[in-house]
């Protein structure tokens, strides 16, 4: 699968962080014109998918500390899981260009991954350091965002070993277009298909676990604390669009800050129009039998 997007020059793009102090603007007005007519310059790249291999180990292990931030999570571990089953999931990587001038591409970056997604069996991975890490992580941001009943629901729904959950995971770079996503999936629910007609790991879940990079304004966002799920929803934007659909369909679902956690831009404070954002995660469990009902919406959305 393939897919065309158009991306900032001359490498990915990251969101733009304010800054404490209003930077010098008389000593860099000036470069800042040039900067932005090079920022602004739009370069075409296709991306397709690839089967996971060892080589993906460094982008997928970068992806997923991106989602965790400084959560108690062990992503070597949980990136070796995803290569060994590699039966299921797939990696978003630059198409390989044919140079005009024929000289060769670089490799370092026909390698890079952009964006992967895969399914970590929570219940067939029970015991394993990552998945317990996971599964407390959960149940202890629950706690806190969360009433006691949908605390207590949500432990016996993780630790139900007849209704296997499988932790979705869906990452990838701010660069990479939506569009992307429909495919991945899609490859992705025809590989848990054929892992059950098989008998092979990761195979049936009744429940999908999905933690989303989330945002709001941070203005709202403070100015009530308890805040209805609705009018949550709305104030809510997600780094993967297609992900509110899951949302959408989520049987349970919470959000948490993590602005006291990252270093990076990708979780740091964000900053829209010169609007402050405040980065979130949000958890979403989604039953499987509304899977189709997703896929249905990204068809319709994301279809090209």
């Amino acid at each position: 699968m393939a897919t065309r997007a158009k991306r900032r020059a001359p490498g990915p793009p990251e969101p733009r962080e304010p800054d404490g102090e209003e930077r010098d603007s008389a000593s860099e007005q000036g470069d800042s014109a040039s900067e932005e007519d090079e920022i602004n310059e739009e370069v075409n790249v296709e991306f397709e998918a690839h089967s996971i291999s060892d080589n993906d180990y460094d982008g997928i292990k970068k992806l997923l500390q991106q989602l965790f931030l400084k959560a108690p999570v062990n992503t070597a571990e949980l990136t070796d899981i995803l290569i060994q089953q590699n039966h299921i999931g797939s990696v978003i990587k630059q198409a390989e260009v044919q140079e005009e001038s024929g000289g060769g591409g670089d490799d370092d970056d026909e390698d890079e991954v952009f964006g992967f997604i895969s399914l970590l069996n929570l219940t067939e991975r029970k015991g394993t350091q990552c998945a317990e890490q996971i599964k407390e992580l959960i149940l202890s941001l629950c706690e806190k965002n969360c009433e006691q009943s949908v605390v207590e629901q949500l432990d016996k729904l993780l630790n139900d070993t007849t209704k296997p959950v499988g932790f979705l995971l869906n990452e990838r770079f701010i660069n990479v277009p939506p569009q992307i996503a429909l495919p991945m999936h899609q490859q992705l629910q025809k590989e848990l298909a054929e892992t059950q007609r098989t008998n092979k790991p990761c195979g049936k879940c009744y429940y999908y676990l999905l933690i989303s990079k989330t945002f709001t304004e941070t203005a709202k966002r403070s100015s009530k604390k308890r805040e209805e799920s609705r009018q949550q929803k709305e104030e809510l934007m997600f780094a993967n669009a297609e992900e509110e659909f899951f949302y959408e369909k989520a049987l349970l679902k919470f959000s948490y800050s993590v602005q006291e956690e990252s270093d990076t831009c990708l979780g740091g404070r964000w900053s829209f129009d010169d609007v402050p954002m405040k980065p979130l995660r949000t958890v979403m469990l989604i039953p499987s039998d509304r899977m189709n009902a997703i896929m249905d919406k990204l068809k319709e959305y994301l279809s090209v």
